[in-house]
């Protein structure tokens, strides 16, 4: 099925676009109706490997043990050592 957006509710919508473009659908942007480009899948990129900004909301961890999967970052808790 072809999905026809047009590019300024793409702007607002592009992660879901781009969602539906890797389930295999046809995303097409249009401007002043008239289709001007299609989100297409790359061939070589497996969509299940990429990681998704909050991939831990939803197992149940504490925010000190999701930090143990992602390891420190010395810009962010700079007033957090004891977490390491």
């Amino acid at each position: 099925m072809t999905i026809q957006v047009n590019i300024a509710k793409a702007k607002a919508t592009l992660s879901e676009l781009v969602a539906l473009a890797e389930s295999g659908e046809e995303v097409v942007l249009a401007r002043a109706g008239k289709p001007v480009v299609t989100l297409k899948l790359v061939a070589d990129v497996d969509p299940s490997s990429h990681r998704r900004i909050g991939a831990f909301a939803d197992t149940g961890l504490t925010e000190e043990e999701a930090r143990l999967f992602l390891g420190p970052d010395p810009a962010f808790d700079q007033d957090k050592p004891e977490l390491y």
